[in-house]
C-alpha cells in the first residue's frame, strides 16, 4: 500500500482542519449526488432533450464517463492499491460509510472530468458552465476525507484524457465551414425579389414550417410548396424558364440536390435554406440557419462549389453502390439515440450480417465489395463513416470501398468500424480521381446519391461537372 507523499498528506490535513461552515452540508450532498455518476447522467439526460450539439455533448460525455469508470475501477485502482486517508477532519463532514476501495485515483473526479471534457468538446459554453461543478465534486472528495488531493488531480487527468481520446472513434465536427471559392454571379435580391423557393414541407422537425419563415425573412420571394404531384424540378423548372433571377430550396439533401440540378441547367445561383434533418451540404458550406442563406441573398454574396454527377444526375455530397445506402439509412435512424459512431457500428453489423457483396469493375479493376462510396470532394475522417469535407472546390472524387474477398470479411468490417481503424484495415481501400467508370458484374444495381435512389443499372459514370453558385455570406 503506497504511502502518500508528504505534500499530499499535508494538503489533506490542511483541508481537514478547516473550520466548520455552511459549505460542509452542500459539499456532503454534492459528493453523494455524484455517486455512480448519477449527477452527470441526470445532466446528460437534460442535455439530450435538445437535438444537435447538446445531444452529441450528452452522448460524448456519458460515453467518456463510462469508459473512464471501467478503466479506473478495473485497472488503475487494483494496480495502485493506495490506502484511504485516515479520518483527520471534523466528524460532521465525514461520510457515514467510507469507501473501502483503493484511493488512487478518485473515481468521482475522473468521472466528472470525463463528462465535462466530453461535453466541452461538443459545446464549449456548456462545458465551461459545468467545469465549476466538476471541480467542486473533485474537491468534495477531499473535504469529506475520503481522498488525498493527489487522488483527485490524477482522477481529473485520467477522465480528461479518456474524453480527449474519443476523438479517435468519434471526431468532433469542426466549427469552421469548408473552404470554397467566392462567387461573382450572385445578384443581390432586396427582400428576395426575383427569388423562387421550393419548400419540402416533409423535411425537418414536424413543428417547424420553413415556408412561413421564408415568407417572413424574404417577403418578395415566391415560395412554392412541394406536393405529391409537383416535386422540386416541376416547381423550379418553369420558374427558371419564366425569368427567375435565382432559385431557392428549403429541405433536406435530396431536395437540395434536385434544386441544384435545375439551377445548373439554367445557370442560376441557388439559395439553400437548411430545413432538413441532417443538412450535410448546408453545414459544409456554412449555412446553419435560414438567416445565413437570407443574408447572402440580401447582400448578393455567394460561393462556388463543386458538383459531381453519376450517369448525368448531379449530386452534391455522396453517391454509393452496395450496402452503404441501407447502412446510412439505419445509422441516421439510430443516431439520434446513440450518436453517429455507435449508430454506424450497429447499422454496419445489421447490414453486413445479412448483406450480399457485389462484383464491380472499378476503372478496369475487378473488386468484390460490400460498399463502393464516391464523395463529391475529399471526406474526413477517413474510413467507413466519412463525415465532412475540409474543401468543396478540390476538383476530386473521393472513392472508398470495403472489400468482401478477404477471409472473415464481415467480421473484419464490423470490428474495424467498432475500433475506429477501418482506414488501416486490409479490407478498406481508397483513392481519389476526377473521373470514374464502374461496371457491375453482379447484375443491375441501384445507385444512391444524396439520400435518393437511382434506377437499377450495370454501368455507372462518375464525373465532375460545372460548378454551382450558392448564396452564402461568410466572414472575409
Amino acid at each position: 500500500m503506497p504511502t502518500p507523499p508528504n505534500l499530499d498528506a499535508r494538503l489533506h490535513a490542511l483541508v481537514g482542519g478547516l473550520p466548520s461552515s455552511p459549505a460542509d452540508q452542500w459539499l456532503h450532498r454534492l459528493t453523494r449526488s455524484a455517486n455512480h455518476g448519477r449527477l452527470w447522467l441526470g445532466i446528460g439526460g437534460l442535455l439530450a432533450l435538445r437535438r444537435g450539439p447538446l445531444r452529441r455533448a450528452a452522448l460524448r460525455g456519458a460515453g467518456s464517463m463510462a469508459i473512464t469508470s471501467a478503466l479506473v475501477n478495473t485497472v488503475l485502482k487494483p494496480v495502485v492499491r493506495r490506502g484511504r486517508p485516515q479520518h483527520s477532519g471534523r466528524s460532521e463532514r465525514m461520510l457515514h460509510r467510507s469507501p473501502t476501495s483503493s484511493s488512487f485515483p478518485s473515481g468521482h473526479a475522473a468521472s466528472a472530468a470525463a463528462f465535462v471534457t466530453g461535453v466541452a468538446m461538443e459545446s464549449l459554453p456548456v462545458g465551461a458552465a459545468l467545469a465549476p461543478v466538476g471541480l467542486a465534486v473533485g474537491y468534495s472528495r477531499v473535504h469529506v476525507g475520503v481522498h488525498y488531493p493527489g487522488d483527485v488531480v490524477a482522477g481529473f487527468a485520467v477522465g480528461a484524457g479518456v474524453a480527449a481520446a474519443t476523438q479517435h472513434w468519434w471526431r468532433v465536427r469542426p466549427t469552421d465551414p469548408a473552404r470554397v471559392r467566392p462567387a461573382s454571379d450572385a445578384p443581390a435580391l432586396p427582400d428576395g425579389e426575383g427569388l423562387v423557393v421550393a419548400v419540402n414541407p416533409r423535411s425537418g422537425p414536424d413543428d417547424y414550417d420553413p415556408a412561413e419563415d421564408i415568407r417572413r425573412l424574404l417577403p418578395r420571394a415566391r415560395v412554392l410548396e412541394l406536393t405529391e404531384d409537383a416535386g422540386v424540378e416541376e416547381l423550379l423548372g418553369p420558374a427558371a424558364r419564366e425569368g427567375a433571377r435565382a432559385l431557392g430550396v428549403a429541405g433536406g439533401d435530396g431536395s437540395v440536390a434536385a434544386a441544384a440540378a435545375v439551377a445548373l441547367e439554367h445557370g442560376l445561383p441557388l439559395a439553400v435554406i437548411p430545413a432538413g434533418t441532417l443538412n450535410h451540404f448546408a453545414r459544409d458550406v456554412g449555412l446553419l440557419t435560414p438567416q445565413d442563406a437570407v443574408d447572402g441573398v440580401l447582400a448578393g454574396e455567394g460561393v462556388t462549389v463543386d458538383v459531381a454527377e453519376v450517369n448525368g444526375t448531379p449530386f452534391l455530397n455522396t453517391s454509393s453502390i452496395g450496402a452503404y445506402p441501407e447502412m446510412v439509412r439505419r445509422r441516421d435512424r439510430l443516431s439520434g439515440r446513440m450518436g453517429k459512431w455507435l449508430a454506424l457500428t450497429v447499422a454496419a453489423a445489421q447490414v453486413l450480417r445479412t448483406g450480399t457483396p457485389v462484383e464491380l469493375d472499378v476503372d478496369g479493376q475487378r473488386l468484390r465489395v460490400w460498399i463502393l462510396f464516391v464523395g463529391n470532394g475529399l471526406y474526413t475522417p477517413r474510413g467507413l463513416s466519412p463525415a465532412w469535407r475540409p474543401r468543396l472546390e478540390d476538383g476530386l472524387l473521393d472513392v472508398q470501398y470495403l472489400r468482401a474477398d478477404l477471409r472473415f470479411g464481415r467480421t473484419r468490417a464490423v470490428l474495424a468500424t467498432l475500433l475506429g481503424v477501418s482506414e488501416h484495415s486490409r479490407s478498406y481501400g481508397k483513392f481519389q480521381t476526377t473521373e470514374l467508370d464502374v461496371v457491375s458484374r453482379s447484375g443491375p444495381q441501384r445507385v444512391a446519391y444524396d439520400g435518393e435512389m437511382g434506377e437499377p443499372a450495370t454501368e455507372f459514370r462518375f464525373r465532375k461537372r460545372a460548378s454551382l453558385t450558392v448564396y452564402c455570406s461568410r466572414p472575409r
